[in-house]
């Protein structure tokens, strides 16, 4: 699954977006309207944090701290919105070159990182189905049907499979590659008949040369109404770069390039003990944007209020612009554990785990020491009962992990048919609600603030209400939490629209409650028993 989110689709063109700048493009969805709550703001479905508070305020209720890990891409720790909600390590003294807390981590002041290594980082990472379909081939190289053993056959059927896979996917980088090349020529077209000038107007006055450039003219009449033009331009560029950079990775053997980099062996899967304190990365946009809207400062006058007052947030990078890789991700998730972290927020996925009983063990470790972990359920309008992301909750022994939260993205629109995002997976039997995610203003990096969209933004705001739960709540254990929060979601009653599927359903159809989490029906549930 891609990191960032998939917004906006351009004719055959599909593109990752962080969305426009709030100083550029006004937000269509009203300012922080994921803290809102559908009974007391207009029907808005938010996560209810403002009433939240204030029935916690009237009860007299004081919170404890609550260490929340962010396994993602790296956050900006000195934004300054953030900087006073970030996680210190006391045990360790920052800069000395030693492990002074002995937990075979280097000045981990604020976090760890797990794509670095003595002095440059991963940024770019191939897919798992490359990294998988190269491993496969370096293995089958040279072999025929004819030579193979009887034990390699069915393997090798399952590589023919990989094969067609790969090529398909690579195919797709490259169709898109070639139509974001025409959507950037088209721009071109109209600046140099503009007298360099980009905008609606210009856009609109344009006369198209061919029948695609006519296409591409109607569809951006559309993007131009909710994105600025020079938005509209960084963005394709960014996603130009993105799919470059995808096939480029498609092409080489990332192993020897991580090796290099990192300094571990990647298929050396005992190792825990790699990485750096560049916990920031080169690439911290992400990550930064899921931190603001668990814990953004809240009353400081600046920027946004994220969610939860009590929250601190752990800084562990392990999500690289591509798949990240099974070892990091249960490196990840220990790490945090073992530092004190009692949520774990996990924006990420893919649909091809080669190691997955190696994240099962941490998973059930977390879940051995009262850990939550809330999970993105995914942008591609897929049903997760016919088609699982990983990492997931189903272990391979078939049990469900009772420690873990999977979140679909809705709307802020009023209109019921409406209130779910259209790029958000769903499934009646696999995922658990639904949480703000669609036009989300949070913190990113350079000390700014920008929209985003995703399951990735509707996943932090589920880990900020838990955090709520189990700051002012700390008697629950990260399994009641899960429960308290199941059972006290906003039911909605009416159809909506599923996904991608152009067609009616009611909630239930679409996760296990059939509504949204509401951290004020939450803790006034709480405060009644």
């Amino acid at each position: 699954m891609n990191k960032r989110i998939i917004l906006y689709v351009c004719s055959t063109l599909v593109f990752t977006s962080f969305a426009q700048k709030k100083e550029e493009a006004p937000n269509h969805a009203p300012l922080n309207w994921y803290l809102n709550d559908p009974k007391t703001d207009g029907g808005i479905y938010g996560v209810g944090a403002e009433r939240a508070y204030e029935l916690l305020n009237a009860a007299g209720k004081k919170p404890k701290q609550v260490i929340v890990a962010v396994i993602d891409s790296g956050v900006e720790t000195d934004h300054p919105d953030l900087k006073d909600v970030i996680w210190v390590n006391e045990d360790e003294i920052p800069g000395n070159g030693i492990d002074d807390d002995k937990n075979g981590y280097v000045d981990d002041v604020h976090g760890w990182s797990f794509l670095g290594g003595a002095t440059e980082d991963i940024n770019n990472e191939a897919s798992e189905l490359s990294r998988m379909y190269h491993s496969e081939s370096m293995y089958f190289n040279g072999k025929s049907g004819s030579t193979l053993t009887e034990a390699d056959k069915e393997r090798y059927e399952a590589f023919l499979k990989l094969k067609k896979s790969f090529e398909d996917d690579l195919k797709n980088s490259q169709q898109q590659l070639a139509s974001m090349n025409a959507f950037m020529g088209y721009v071109n077209n109209v600046k140099n008949a503009s007298n360099g000038v980009f905008t609606k107007k210009t856009n609109k006055d344009y006369t198209p040369i061919t029948d695609q450039e006519k296409r591409i003219q109607n569809r951006l009449k559309v993007i131009l109404l909710t994105m600025s033009p020079a938005t509209l331009e960084s963005e394709i560029q960014h996603a130009m770069e993105s799919v470059q950079g995808s096939i480029k990775m498609a092409n080489v053997n990332a192993d020897s390039i991580r090796a290099v980099i990192v300094g571990d062996n990647p298929n050396d899967l005992t190792e825990k003990y790699y990485g750096c304190n560049r916990y920031e990365g080169p690439d911290a946009m992400h990550g930064t944007h899921v931190s603001g809207i668990i814990a953004a400062s809240r009353g400081n006058g600046i920027g946004i209020d994220g969610i939860a007052n009590c929250a601190r947030i752990m800084v562990v990078r392990a999500v690289p612009n591509g798949d990240e890789r099974d070892k990091d991700v249960a490196n990840a998730i220990y790490y945090a554990v073992d530092n004190g972290a009692t949520v774990i927020n996990m924006s990420f996925g893919k649909y091809y785990t080669p190691n997955k009983e190696l994240v099962d063990a941490a998973i059930r470790y977390a879940e051995s020491k009262d850990v939550l972990l809330v999970h993105a359920a995914g942008n591609d309008a897929k049903n997760k009962d016919v088609e699982d992301s990983y990492p997931t909750r189903i272990l391979n022994d078939g049990k469900w992990a009772s420690n873990w939260i999977d979140v679909g993205a809705s709307s802020s629109s009023k209109k019921g048919k409406k209130l779910l995002a259209d790029f958000s997976n769903y499934g009646a039997k696999s995922v658990d609600f639904f949480a703000p995610g669609v036009d989300i203003y949070s913190t990113v990096p350079d000390a700014k603030y920008e929209d985003a969209s995703g399951t990735s933004m509707a996943c932090p705001a589920t880990a900020g209400v838990a955090a709520i739960i189990r700051g002012y709540f700390p008697e629950l254990s990260a399994s009641e939490v899960r429960d308290v929060l199941m059972k006290t979601v906003v039911v909605y009653s009416k159809e909506i629209l599923i996904p991608s599927a152009n067609k009616s359903a009611k909630m239930n159809e679409t996760c296990i409650t059939g509504g949204f989490v509401n951290a004020a029906e939450a803790v006034e549930y709480l405060l009644k028993k």
